[in-house]
Parts: structure tokens; sequence; C-alpha cells
């Protein structure tokens, strides 16, 4: 198996500033660390190569994307707004966007870095690969940076991907524990991507991710939101890829299959209310790669997006990576056992209420 890494110095250079979690600071807002920096993604790297795992990858290097690129799926004036903020000292890219200084171009690099991924796999240069970018994308919107997120990583790769190689059809899944909204709004009228997103109802974007957006002309049905109920665990998320991913994707039959991988629905994480662990993932990677045998050759690209548990992101991390690459590090995740123990990690009823409304929209995929 070759397996595919990207990651780039400059992506932790990203600079989002100061906050109190994203809270502007002021005289009753203490100053603090913003909830997005570069500790979750630096760990995760670290992690990698302490493990001895970066040495077995394939090192795809970062080629940044175009102004044209961008435009594929943003508006002229919202790159055209952040070139220029990006010259002087930065500012905000939308909705709690903030970067700095060469935020720009640093945005470009990280979707050139899942572009590069993308490319890779389509070549036939690996048969899977990650790309573990900064700053994130799937919230962001044609016209705005939403949620941290200043360009469309997925999107403007799976735009410029599908230029460059022609194929027919992409399947996206986020599991971040955001509604993946930017991807939803690049692809909402486009049958060549299925879109489909788990995440916890109603917490960011408070105004999106209902089951009932489904898509819109050429693109009904193509478009497939998940909201779970706040504290979902293994057993909730294990059902929602068996009884709605996995037969979206058969149905589907996509040429490629792209995971924006938010670790943000772990147990430790200080921006959801989830309560996934490292084998949650691990388990849902192993699903997605049999899926991508059968239908599309084992071509499966994954996307850093969220997740802000510095102490825990490295391992759910490490846990993907392994099950991409099929090599055993020997490292261990120190807190899954009493992750996994936690009440609650079965599937419970009101879950599998949920997860059962939202699989009835599997058959509206048009076959």
């Amino acid at each position: 198996m070759k397996t595919g890494w990207n990651f780039h110095e400059l992506y932790l250079w990203h600079d989002t500033g100061r906050a109190a979690t994203w809270q502007t600071p002021g005289l009753t807002i203490e100053p603090g660390e913003h909830a997005e920096n570069s500790a979750t993604k630096a760990r995760f790297r670290n992690l990698m190569e302490v493990s001895g795992l970066t040495d077995r990858l394939v090192r795809i290097s970062s080629e940044p994307v175009t102004q044209e690129d961008l435009c594929r799926f943003h508006s002229v004036e919202h790159v055209e707004r952040v070139r220029t903020l990006s010259q002087a000292t930065g500012g905000d890219a939308g909705e709690i966007t903030p970067f700095g200084q060469g935020g720009y171009e640093i945005a470009c690099l990280a979707a050139g870095g899942a572009s590069a991924v993308m490319d890779a796999v389509l070549r036939g240069d690996i048969d899977n690969g990650y790309a573990l970018v900064r700053p994130p994308g799937h919230h962001a919107e044609r016209d705005r940076g939403r949620g941290f997120c200043i360009f469309g990583n997925a999107p403007v790769a799976i735009m410029k991907n599908r230029a460059r190689h022609g194929f027919e059809r992409v399947a996206t899944i986020d599991w971040d524990v955001h509604h993946g909204n930017g991807t939803q709004d690049a692809f909402y009228e486009d049958p060549g991507v299925l879109t489909m997103s788990l995440h916890q109802d109603r917490l960011y974007p408070k105004d999106s991710g209902d089951r009932e957006e489904r898509g819109a002309g050429a693109g009904l049905g193509y478009n497939i939101n998940v909201p779970l109920p706040a504290g979902s665990g293994h057993g909730a998320y294990l059902a929602a890829m068996e009884l709605i991913i996995l037969p979206a994707l058969h149905r589907y039959r996509p040429d490629i299959i792209m995971v924006l991988s938010g670790f943000d629905a772990s147990a430790l994480d200080p921006l959801g209310r989830m309560m996934l662990h490292s084998g949650s993932y691990r388990a849902m990677t192993a699903m997605l790669m049999d899926a991508a045998e059968e239908l599309c050759g084992g071509r499966l690209i994954m996307t850093h997006e969220g997740g802000y548990s510095a102490s825990y992101v490295p391992y759910c991390g490490l846990a993907v990576m392994e099950t991409l690459s099929g090599v055993a590090t020997g490292v261990e995740d120190p807190f899954l056992s009493e992750l996994s123990a936690y009440r609650g990690q079965k599937l419970l009823p009101h879950q599998a209420a949920e997860i059962s409304a939202a699989a009835e929209l599997v058959q509206s995929i048009p076959s």
C-alpha cells in the first residue's frame, strides 16, 4: 500500500491571533489562545514522526493553488479581499475567520496540499493519502470565509482535479463535528459530487445541516446530512456509516472518495459534545477503505479539518494513518481504554431514530 502524506511548515505559521477561544478580546473578555491554533496539527505531525510512520509514507509536496483555481469555487471579490488584507496586516475573511499577514499565501498552500494529494491518487502514484493542512476549509462559502476556514480546500481540489483528470463522480464524507456547509454550498446543484456530512445537530453553523437540505436542480438528492444528537458515540457513528454512508457510496459508485477529516467529534474536544475515540476513527477509515477498494480501485484521500484537543488529536490521526497505510506502529492510545468505557458509547434509541430518518435519504440518490 502506497500512502501519501502532505504537510508544510507554513501551515503552522497561519496566524489566528489572540482570542478567548474565538471571541475578540476586550475590557470584559481576557485575551487568550485562539481555538484554531497550530498545536493540534504540530502534535499530530510530531507523533507521526516519533512513531516512525512518516518514514513509511510517500511525501507529497504542496503546490499553491492559483487565483484561477480558487475562482472555480469562490467569487473574485472574496479572493481579492483576502489577498488585499493579507498584504497588509491581515483581518477577517468573513465570519470568525481571522488571519495575519501572509494568510492568503498560506491558505493557497493548504488548498494546494489537498489538491496535490488528490492528483497523486488519480495519477496512480499513491493508493491513498492524507493532507494535514491548515487553515481548514469546509466552512468557507463562495463569497466569504466562515468558522476558521478561508478557502474551501476540498471544493477547490475537486474542481481543479476534475478539470485536469476528467473524472465524473466524487463522493465526499465529512466527519468533522460541525456541518460541512461550505462543501454543500459548492456542489448543491452538482450531480457530479455526492456530499455527505456527519455532524452534531445545529452546532455550527446553526442555520445549516438539516436532513431537508438535499440539493437543488440537477443536484437534488446528491446532498445527505446526518445531524446526530449531542452525546453520540462510537455506536451511533458506526451505525450511521453502515446504514447511510456505505449504502450511499454503493448506490452512487464514485470514481474517487474524499474525506473531510475533523477530529473534533472526539470525547476530549472542547468545541464539540460527541464521544468518539481513536478506535472509532480507525473503524470508519477501514470501512471507507473497503468501500473504495470495491467501488473505485481504492482511491481514497483525506484532507484535515477541525479538531481542537491538542492532547488527543494526534492519537486519532495516528489511528487513521495506520489504517490507511496498513502499518502498525505499536504506539498505543493512552486515552482509549477510558474513553471507550464511557457510558453511552453504544447506539441509543433516540440516536437510532435520527439515523433511520437520515437513512431514508439514500434512496433519493438518483440511480
